[in-house]
């Protein structure tokens, strides 16, 4: 097994909003802009903050989790898309301990201890001096193996203010303090809404975001510093990749996705591992594209439908396209913002928006969070994509819930964690469309990708022997209809 040591630093701090967001993508655009092979990953399931990674570094960044996927999983995970010669950036998420119940589990400490990482903590020290050096000395005792290499003070009040902390955080804990950023009002940093940032897909100002950012690390960080502490670690050992599937159907198969500023939530692997099986993936705009493609599958990702309902609810020619492959017995696989798409109508307010009508349901937007963190589930019910038995593992973030036709619905899933769609329930079946709140990572989700691209060989070889538009007289679409769904 190769030993190797690819340079890589953890943005963490004590809190949401600390700052982590912004010097993450400063240093990463820093770095990409000077032509160093830069790799950006965020901790947990966050898809907004890794879209802001990625635009920064040019590349996909990859989501760490040791929730979502096993330990070992992530570990290869970075291993894969780390750089020997670049660097790698792995942005936390929340407090640096925090996690699941009272122990932590899964917090960013216990990955930055998995990678070996150290880390640079980022700190909003308003109204505050030497108070700020008790709480990283409390940091730093409250698990000694976690490796504090640095400090960022954020929101600085002045000069004496920051040479007041600065000498405070010398004397009490030896960590340096390699950044000391002030209060800044911009008109181009990322603004924020219900989901947390706006999507880099939907800001116009996008460049000039990621610009400021970087000027603003350039001006008040030292870089220097961070690059010889990312270099200061230890070596890591390289195991075989092992993401290949025996899956080997998937050769010219279609596989459309839905690919706008509406729908921007899909995990790099999950379509990775779709195109490293054969399949073909189709990018298709919910509001730009009349009708579906040739296609063999569906999968409509997360993002923000409720934020462009008008301009989708206005192409009623693709929801026809969609209602009728679904009847067809098109397989179509959708989480949270594509569950959205499939319902009846979307309720915002006094306005009922209508949506594709492939599912009996309505659902209605709220102004809080109607299902909030990790979720785990049973697979109970028949469906074409996962073995009953199944426990999967995902996480949800949604404002929106079912209001009316949970009544006329079949579901696949126990919710054992979580809150799904209605009743302690989420995967709502019908035919060969599955659409659930939870989101799924591939690596972590057994089963899967196996699952969706059998599915979508089997239509492909129904369309072959039945005619595109005949489907629902087949064998195929009978054997569904037998299950209930």
């Amino acid at each position: 097994m190769e030993r190797i040591n690819p340079p890589r630093l953890v943005i963490a701090g004590l809190s949401g909003d600390s700052g982590k967001t912004l010097v993450s993508l400063g240093l990463i655009s820093y770095f990409a802009n000077r032509g160093i092979d830069v790799s950006g990953f965020k901790k947990g399931p966050d898809y907004i903050d890794a879209l802001w990674i990625a635009s920064a570094s040019g590349k996909p960044a990859r989501n760490l989790d040791t929730f979502l996927m096993s330990r070992r999983v992530v570990y290869s995970s970075f291993i894969k898309h780390s750089r020997n010669e670049g660097l790698s950036i792995i942005e936390g998420n929340r407090g640096l301990y925090d996690g699941i119940g009272v122990d932590g589990v899964h917090s960013t400490a216990e990955l930055a201890k998995l990678l070996k990482a150290p880390i640079i903590l980022v700190l909003n020290i308003t109204k505050t001096t030497r108070t700020v050096a008790a709480i990283i000395k409390g940091c730093m005792d409250f698990d000694p193996e976690v490796n504090i290499a640095g400090v960022i003070l954020n929101r600085v009040g002045g000069d004496r203010h920051k040479r007041v902390v600065a000498e405070a955080v010398a004397k009490y804990t030896n960590i340096p303090v390699v950044g000391a950023i002030p209060k800044i009002k911009s008109d181009t940093l990322i603004p924020g809404r219900h989901l947390g940032l706006i999507t880099p897909q939907e800001y116009p100002l996008i460049k000039q975001a990621i610009d400021e950012a970087e000027r603003i690390v350039r001006n008040y960080v030292n870089i220097d510093g961070l690059e010889t502490i990312s270099r200061n670690t230890a070596l890591m050992e390289a195991p075989k990749m092992e993401y290949k599937s025996e899956v080997t159907i998937g050769n010219g198969l279609r596989i459309g996705y839905f690919k706008d500023s509406a729908f921007t939530f899909y995990y790099p692997e999950n379509l990775e591992l779709l195109g490293d099986n054969g399949a073909e993936l189709i990018p298709i705009s919910s509001m730009d594209d009349n009708s579906l493609p040739d296609i063999d599958a569906l999968y409509i990702g997360g993002g923000f439908p409720e934020m462009h309902s008008e301009r989708i609810a206005n192409n009623n020619s693709l929801m026809i396209s969609v209602r009728k492959g679904a009847e067809c017995g098109l397989p179509i696989y959708a989480e949270c913002g594509g569950l959205i798409y499939l319902s009846q109508a979307l309720i915002s307010g006094s306005n009922q928006i209508p949506m594709a009508g492939v599912l009996p349901i309505k659902v209605k937007m709220f102004s809080k969070p109607k299902g909030h963190g990790y979720s785990r589930l049973l697979t109970d019910g028949e469906n074409p994509y996962f073995q009953k038995g199944a426990e999967l593992r995902g996480h949800e973030f949604h404002y929106t819930t079912v209001v009316e036709g949970n009544d006329k619905c079949t579901t696949i899933f126990k919710v054992e964690k979580g809150t799904g769609c209605f009743d302690g329930r989420d995967g709502i079946i019908k035919r060969n469309v599955l659409a659930l709140y939870t989101h799924l990572h591939a690596l972590g989700a057994s089963g899967w990708m196996d699952g969706f691209i059998k599915a979508a060989d089997r239509f492909h070889r129904e369309k072959k022997r039945f005619g595109r538009d005949t489907i629902k007289k087949s064998k195929f679409e009978e054997k569904y209809k037998k299950m209930g769904v």
